[in-house]
């Protein structure tokens, strides 16, 4: 691969910005300072820095994310802080993009990755991914409602959900649920209770698919998945 290939695909800049770096001598390849922006590398075995800092050269990035309330799930925004201006340039520069949002104001697993046949894959509608939700509701969540996710229940524009499986962890003047549904409609969870006649006061997604949240993430903290997450990720069949 071509070292001004290799530096673009990393994010590094335009090919005229990668000559520049290697015109100013910030590029060596094996300790040997390279200029040439037809100079060939191998990514797997030769050793490339820039600026002294060794570049690692993938293709995917896989990042998990435990996202903050306050901050939205995009790749830019004009107002608002995005889970991308989270990461570390190291990652930002694979330019990756959240996987599915999560709203401004709910927390928890956000997949995010440069990968868009896998994103493609499990956001797409046919595939029926099931995603799963903690929640705290503002009043008292009963069986009946149990029977009414189940059977699917009727948004504000009308629209028909598929059956959610609501499980009561909580009941009382405050209700903790969990909620597992296959779509991601709009605001989806807090309009399946608001057709209740109720309201999500906190929302918090733990899995998407195979994926779980890492507990110990701290709220605005992410790391690589795990070769065992990836490989259950790209092996996922919804049955």
């Amino acid at each position: 691969m071509r070292i001004d290939k290799m530096l673009a695909n990393l994010g590094y800049g335009s090919r005229k910005d990668v000559k520049k770096l290697l015109k100013d001598g910030a590029v060596k390849v094996n300790d040997k300072l390279v200029k040439d922006a037809k100079e060939h590398v191998n990514p797997e075995q030769d050793t490339v820095t820039l600026n002294g800092d060794v570049i690692e050269y993938k293709e995917f990035i896989y990042l998990m994310m435990n996202k903050p309330p306050g901050v939205i799930s995009a790749t830019e925004d004009n107002y608002d802080q995005t889970v991308v201006d989270l990461l570390e340039m190291e990652d930002a520069v694979f330019a990756p993009f959240p996987v599915g949002r999560l709203d401004k104001d709910t927390e928890g697993l956000l997949l995010i990755t440069n990968d868009g046949q896998l994103s493609h894959r499990l956001l797409s509608p046919k595939k029926h991914v099931p995603k799963t939700y903690f929640a705290v509701i503002d009043q008292e969540v009963t069986e009946e409602d149990v029977k009414a996710f189940k059977n699917g229940v009727v948004l504000d524009d009308g629209y028909e959900t598929k059956p959610g499986e609501l499980t009561i962890l909580k009941s009382g003047l405050h209700s903790d649920i969990e909620l597992t549904i296959t779509e991601g409609k709009f605001h989806q969870v807090k309009r399946m209770f608001e057709a209740v006649g109720k309201k999500v006061i906190y929302l918090k997604r733990l899995s998407m698919g195979p994926l779980k949240l890492d507990e110990s993430l701290e709220l605005g903290e992410y790391r690589e998945l795990t070769d065992d997450e990836l490989q259950s990720l790209l092996e996922y069949e919804v049955k």
